[in-house]
């Protein structure tokens, strides 16, 4: 697992590594973008470890990503639906699966697509200029230290 800080380093990507980096982390919110609310769903989702999801769920819990709801008495159980900070990791879940789509492609194909719930089209993350708002390919952008 990746050290939770990054002394010496001001830096936007190392603070957001900070909160998703881990690998089960970023994999747990994408089962909860694809509808994944229960402890037993995740586990059956990702084959993951009852201790490991356990800590994962209540690290994304405390930094405001997850929410921990009960929705049962006896015995008390727990969903974890995303808040919206948690929700607007979709934009970087997308941006991973298209990346992976297009430089590691699998013989058959993707297995997930992102779909709009309202036309069912093709959701693709692209990168546009703020200030003239033309689409900007990654051979175009340079990144700078601004202070």
């Amino acid at each position: 697992m990746l050290k939770r800080t990054y002394e010496g380093q001001d830096c936007n990507l190392a603070r957001s590594l900070e909160v998703i980096g881990e690998r089960w982390s970023l994999l747990i919110v994408r089962s909860a973008l694809l509808g994944v609310k229960r402890f037993d769903g995740f586990t059956g989702h990702l084959q993951i470890a009852r201790n490991i999801l356990t800590s994962r769920l209540a690290r994304l819990v405390e930094l405001g990503i997850m929410e921990k709801v009960p929705y049962q008495d006896k015995p008390v159980r727990y969903e974890y639906p995303l808040t919206p900070m948690g929700r607007d990791l979709a934009t970087a879940v997308i941006a991973l699966m298209q990346w992976g789509d297009r430089n590691l492609p699998l013989e058959q194909g993707p297995p997930r697509r992102a779909e709009h719930i309202g036309c069912d089209g093709h959701v693709h993350v692209r990168l546009g200029c703020g200030k003239c708002d033309r689409e900007v390919h990654g051979e175009e952008v340079a990144v700078r230290r601004i202070r």
